[in-house]
Protein backbone atom coordinates (compact mmCIF):
# COMPACT_ATOMS: atom_id res chain seq x y z
CA UNK A 1 0.00 0.00 0.00
CA UNK A 2 2.84 2.38 0.87
CA UNK A 3 4.49 1.64 -2.46
CA UNK A 4 1.31 2.52 -4.37
CA UNK A 5 0.91 5.84 -2.54
CA UNK A 6 4.58 6.65 -3.11
CA UNK A 7 4.27 5.76 -6.80
CA UNK A 8 1.16 7.98 -7.18
CA UNK A 9 2.97 10.81 -5.42
CA UNK A 10 5.94 10.52 -7.80
CA UNK A 11 3.67 10.37 -10.87
CA UNK A 12 1.58 13.44 -9.95
CA UNK A 13 4.42 15.59 -8.56
CA UNK A 14 5.47 17.06 -11.93
CA UNK A 15 1.90 18.18 -12.63
CA UNK A 16 1.75 20.19 -9.42
CA UNK A 17 5.01 22.01 -10.19
CA UNK A 18 4.17 23.41 -13.61
CA UNK A 19 3.89 27.18 -14.00
CA UNK A 20 0.57 28.75 -14.77
CA UNK A 21 1.25 31.07 -17.68
CA UNK A 22 -2.22 32.33 -18.45
CA UNK A 23 -2.06 35.94 -19.64
CA UNK A 24 -4.30 38.36 -17.83
CA UNK A 25 -7.46 39.30 -19.64
CA UNK A 26 -8.51 42.93 -19.92
CA UNK A 27 -10.91 42.37 -17.03
CA UNK A 28 -8.15 41.02 -14.76
CA UNK A 29 -5.64 43.82 -15.33
CA UNK A 30 -4.93 45.75 -12.17
CA UNK A 31 -5.25 49.49 -12.32
CA UNK A 32 -4.90 52.27 -9.81
CA UNK A 33 -8.01 54.42 -9.87
CA UNK A 34 -8.51 57.69 -8.02
CA UNK A 35 -11.33 57.66 -5.52
CA UNK A 36 -13.10 60.23 -3.41
CA UNK A 37 -12.79 60.17 0.38
CA UNK A 38 -15.56 60.93 2.89
CA UNK A 39 -15.01 64.68 2.45
CA UNK A 40 -15.64 64.44 -1.30
CA UNK A 41 -11.99 65.13 -2.17
CA UNK A 42 -9.99 62.93 -4.52
CA UNK A 43 -7.57 60.68 -2.67
CA UNK A 44 -4.77 58.31 -3.54
CA UNK A 45 -3.74 55.49 -1.20
CA UNK A 46 -0.14 54.29 -1.31
CA UNK A 47 0.45 51.07 0.57
CA UNK A 48 4.27 51.17 0.73
CA UNK A 49 5.37 51.98 4.28
CA UNK A 50 8.33 54.13 3.19
CA UNK A 51 6.14 56.45 1.12
CA UNK A 52 5.02 58.48 4.15
CA UNK A 53 8.65 58.90 5.20
CA UNK A 54 9.53 60.02 1.67
CA UNK A 55 6.62 62.47 1.57
CA UNK A 56 7.50 64.04 4.94
CA UNK A 57 11.30 64.00 4.88
CA UNK A 58 12.56 63.93 1.30
CA UNK A 59 9.95 65.30 -1.12
CA UNK A 60 9.66 69.01 -1.80
CA UNK A 61 6.72 70.58 0.04
CA UNK A 62 3.41 71.10 -1.74
CA UNK A 63 3.88 74.88 -1.55
CA UNK A 64 6.68 74.66 -4.14
CA UNK A 65 4.27 73.58 -6.89
CA UNK A 66 1.28 75.01 -8.68
CA UNK A 67 -1.68 72.82 -9.55
CA UNK A 68 -1.27 73.45 -13.29
CA UNK A 69 2.41 72.45 -13.15
CA UNK A 70 1.55 69.20 -11.35
CA UNK A 71 -1.33 68.43 -13.72
CA UNK A 72 0.91 68.88 -16.77
CA UNK A 73 3.67 66.73 -15.27
CA UNK A 74 1.23 64.05 -14.11
CA UNK A 75 -0.38 63.81 -17.55
CA UNK A 76 2.99 63.11 -19.13
CA UNK A 77 4.18 60.80 -16.33
CA UNK A 78 0.96 58.74 -16.27
CA UNK A 79 1.24 58.17 -20.03
CA UNK A 80 4.86 57.07 -19.61
CA UNK A 81 3.96 54.83 -16.63
CA UNK A 82 1.07 53.19 -18.50
CA UNK A 83 3.25 52.58 -21.57
CA UNK A 84 5.79 50.80 -19.34
CA UNK A 85 2.99 48.79 -17.74
CA UNK A 86 1.37 47.81 -21.05
CA UNK A 87 4.72 46.83 -22.60
CA UNK A 88 5.71 44.77 -19.55
CA UNK A 89 8.82 46.86 -18.97
CA UNK A 90 9.93 47.10 -15.31
CA UNK A 91 7.50 44.36 -14.21
CA UNK A 92 9.22 44.12 -10.84
CA UNK A 93 8.39 47.79 -10.14
CA UNK A 94 5.25 48.67 -12.14
CA UNK A 95 2.47 46.29 -11.13
CA UNK A 96 -0.56 48.24 -12.33
CA UNK A 97 -1.65 50.92 -14.73
CA UNK A 98 -3.02 54.28 -13.63
CA UNK A 99 -6.50 55.51 -14.59
CA UNK A 100 -6.02 59.29 -14.79
CA UNK A 101 -8.17 61.80 -16.68
CA UNK A 102 -6.33 65.10 -17.25
CA UNK A 103 -9.69 66.87 -17.80
CA UNK A 104 -10.84 65.99 -14.27
CA UNK A 105 -10.24 68.52 -11.50
CA UNK A 106 -8.61 66.36 -8.83
CA UNK A 107 -7.28 69.21 -6.71
CA UNK A 108 -3.74 70.14 -5.77
CA UNK A 109 -3.42 67.62 -2.90
CA UNK A 110 -4.19 64.69 -5.18
CA UNK A 111 -1.99 66.02 -8.00
CA UNK A 112 0.87 66.52 -5.54
CA UNK A 113 0.54 63.04 -4.07
CA UNK A 114 0.38 61.40 -7.51
CA UNK A 115 3.44 63.36 -8.63
CA UNK A 116 5.30 62.28 -5.51
CA UNK A 117 4.46 58.63 -6.26
CA UNK A 118 6.57 58.95 -9.42
CA UNK A 119 9.32 60.75 -7.50
CA UNK A 120 9.21 58.05 -4.82
CA UNK A 121 9.60 55.26 -7.38
CA UNK A 122 12.60 57.12 -8.79
CA UNK A 123 14.06 57.60 -5.31
CA UNK A 124 13.49 54.06 -4.05
CA UNK A 125 14.01 51.95 -7.17
CA UNK A 126 16.07 54.24 -9.40
CA UNK A 127 13.46 54.15 -12.18
CA UNK A 128 14.25 57.07 -14.45
CA UNK A 129 11.23 58.60 -16.10
CA UNK A 130 11.48 61.18 -18.89
CA UNK A 131 8.98 63.57 -17.29
CA UNK A 132 10.81 63.71 -13.95
CA UNK A 133 13.99 65.72 -13.62
CA UNK A 134 16.49 65.25 -10.82
CA UNK A 135 15.54 68.40 -8.91
CA UNK A 136 11.78 67.92 -9.25
CA UNK A 137 11.23 65.67 -6.28
CA UNK A 138 14.05 65.98 -3.76
CA UNK A 139 14.64 68.88 -1.39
Amino acid sequence: MKNILFLLFIVFLPFSCTAQNHPKSEKDKSEMKPSKNEDGEWDLTVIDTQFDYFLNAIAKPISQYSESYLKNKNTFLVNEWNSYYNSGKYRNIIESGIDYDPRENYGIKFEYKLYQVFAYVKWKYGLKMQGLSGSDAVR
